[in-house]
């Protein structure tokens, strides 16, 4: 039997990786979900996240959960066989390991904590649908100099480089250590996630080998984070461990380093809408042999699954 693909050619909403910079409306929604959406998010909450494009949840987890997620963390992060993983990522100057991707496929405490209704539960509802997970991975930020993540909207990757065509992902970085305003914790611009910021220049081959250590193709100019500051502000996001801040796929936001003693770790999981996945599912209905794929919009090459997921399996 012969397996065909034929690639589906839909419209770009959201131009990017072009010769310039160019800023775009959003063309999407921010709350996919009815008013009367059952849920854990208040209406007041959801009105929230729609203007500002995040919300903070003062605790999502308790101390009990905590340290059962830091013993976790813990363990991939010594264990030999995790670090030589490809799914793992090194610290460029520390050596250190900094991120493990696919978390929750790899343990399944963390594939729990992807099924809690606390958390599924809140994205399901802001999606409006079914969710699957896109993507998940522990970040560690130890002390004494490791390294934050440049200004960059994650939208603006995901469409360019996995495929993703309309803004219907929700993000969810759960905190596992205190978050002070010193070590270096996640800053977000309110209301950016109303404009996407297409960036100038192409996307190298295997960008993402590199863009997981340090950004570079795909951030925004000097200039253009000037004034969205300005325009929008910058809001600094601290808590105990246990907290979470939820935030629109398309916020500007970033990290400094961490060159306190203090080490800042969460668990990161990116929740996207099943109506909104890289493949399109109406080829099965004709042929089940058949995949009608979206290639990615402006990337030479699809990242490798445990970074762009492929497997679009409800979460329950």
């Amino acid at each position: 039997m012969t397996t065909t693909t034929t690639t589906t050619h839909v419209t770009d909403l959201y131009p990017t990786r072009g010769a310039t910079e160019v800023a775009t409306p959003r063309q999407d929604p921010v709350v996919w979900g009815s008013p009367d959406t059952p849920g854990p998010v208040s209406t007041g909450d959801l009105q929230a996240l729609e203007r500002d494009g995040f919300l903070a949840v003062d605790q999502l987890i308790g101390p009990d959960e905590v340290g059962e997620y830091r013993r976790e963390l813990e363990r991939l992060t010594t264990d030999p066989a995790i670090r030589a993983d490809e799914r793992s990522i090194v610290e460029p100057q520390s050596k250190e390991i900094r991120s493990v991707f696919e978390v929750h496929k790899i343990s399944e405490v963390f594939a729990k904590l992807v099924r809690d209704e606390r958390v599924v539960g809140r994205a399901r509802q802001i999606l409006g649908s079914d969710v699957y997970v896109h993507q998940s991975r522990i970040n560690v930020k130890p002390g004494f100099g490791a390294s934050g993540f440049y200004w960059h909207s994650d939208f603006e990757t995901w469409h360019a480089e996995d495929g993703l065509p309309n803004m219907r992902t929700i993000s969810v970085s759960i905190a596992l250590t205190e978050n002070y305003d010193t070590n270096g914790g996640l800053m977000i611009m309110p209301g950016s996630h109303k404009t996407f910021l297409g960036c100038a220049g192409a996307t190298p081959k295997d960008n993402y080998k590199k863009s997981l250590q340090m950004q570079d193709a795909g951030t925004p100019s000097d200039e253009a984070l000037t004034k969205m500051a300005s325009e929008y502000g910058i809001r600094l996001f601290t808590g105990k461990a246990g907290s979470a801040t939820w935030f629109d796929c398309n916020a500007m936001h970033g990290s400094g380093d961490n060159i306190t003693p203090f080490p800042r770790s969460n668990v990161f999981i990116v929740f996207n809408s099943v109506e909104n996945t890289a493949v399109e599912p109406f080829a099965a209905l004709f042929n089940s042999v058949e995949n009608t794929a979206v290639e990615p919009f402006a990337a030479p090459v699809r990242r490798p699954e445990f970074i762009g997921a492929r497997d679009f399996t409800p979460v329950r």
